[in-house]
């Protein structure tokens, strides 16, 4: 997201210990999510891990150790998918998938020559969430018993709307775009690993909105300039500094057009494309329930389907066990000093 320079030149944000969200739910916007740990988690010439069948299992690695680590830790995780894209989006996917179709034919070309630091790069240029690694993720994450919730269209904003509804206590994604749909709260770097590289890090909008001393509508403002998935590219000649500059001078994007400091050439309206984040398309009818992990089949999934470490497998679901059956003896126990007191 092009708003990430501003945020992170301004230094907001602090570092959090993963025990700082024991006991509340977090929506993790998951297709951004399953992006980042197709982009992470390679082999050595920077393809995706297969399983014996050819199938791709980098990110069924990634949300098993994810999923189950958060709830080793008293995490709730909602998993929050896109639904059909946007009509507006269709030409930045278009444009995605020619760039996509590019960089895989240059991953191909630096495997072929031995190239593997290349190679690394255009693979994760080339990377794509296909219907069926939606489909196993789900498949995994339902056996976990952790919430799904379906959005009508992104899925940043179905996360924002339930944090902003009061189910879950902030977004987790690895950008900022549901800031632009109003989410309160967003935890960045929330990716639950042993090396612990990086440092979960929660951001808040008002602290961000206060810094800037802007309104939200003149983020997506901001936002609008630098371009976004319904205006890709953005005004030409416009970067972060000079974006923020303009809407503070003239406080909305259709002012400085109409005081002709931009030439806006795109052919959707400017009120248009705020409303998609002011007013986005949300799925009210959603339901949070958490359920007992499956682990046996959670089990038999991974290692019997796709070939995943028995031991491993069992290490993870263990501490995964430990704590829930302490959470369970601990609402009995609450229960009964209630009852009783």
């Amino acid at each position: 997201m092009k708003i990430g320079p501003i945020i992170r030149e301004l230094k907001i944000g602090r570092e959090i210990d993963v025990t700082y969200l024991e006991g509340k739910k977090i929506a993790i916007d998951a297709l951004p999510t399953i992006y980042e740990m197709l982009a992470t988690i390679r082999d050595q010439k920077g393809g995706y891990l297969h399983d014996s069948k050819g199938r791709i299992t980098s990110h069924l690695v990634g949300l098993f150790n994810r999923t189950a680590r958060m709830l080793a830790h008293g995490i709730k995780p909602i998993f929050v998918f896109d639904g059909p894209p946007h009509p507006l989006k269709t030409r930045e996917l278009e444009i995605r998938k020619a760039r996509k179709e590019e960089a895989l034919q240059k991953y191909l070309e630096a495997v072929n020559k031995g190239d593997f630091v290349s190679a690394k790069k255009f693979a994760k240029q080339a990377m794509s969430v296909t219907d069926e690694l939606v489909k196993t993720a789900k498949q995994l994450l339902e056996l976990f018993g952790v919430p799904i919730v379906e959005a009508p269209h992104d899925g940043e904003a179905q996360a924002a709307f339930i944090v902003n509804n009061g189910d879950a206590f902030a977004v987790s994604s690895p950008d900022y775009d549901s800031f632009l749909f109003g989410a309160k709260k967003v935890v960045r770097n929330l990716k639950m690993s042993v090396q612990k590289k990086e440092v979960p890090t929660i951001y808040e909008l008002d602290e961000l909105l206060s810094k800037l001393n802007i309104t939200r509508e003149q983020l997506i403002d901001i936002a609008l300039l630098l371009g976004t998935d319904y205006n890709p590219g953005g005004v030409p000649g416009i970067g972060p500094k000079k974006a923020l500059d303009l809407i503070r001078k003239f406080g909305s994007v259709e002012k400085a057009i109409k005081s002709g400091a931009i030439n806006w050439n795109f052919d959707i309206d400017v009120k248009e494309l705020k409303d998609i984040f002011l007013n986005p398309p949300v799925n009210r009818d959603y339901k949070i329930v958490f359920n007992e992990p499956k682990y046996d089949e959670i089990i038999a999934l991974l290692t019997e389907e796709f070939d995943f470490s028995h031991s491993r497998v069992e290490k993870e679901l263990n501490d995964v066990r430990k704590r829930l059956e302490r959470e369970k003896r601990s609402g009995v126990q609450s229960s009964l000093d209630s009852f009783f007191g």
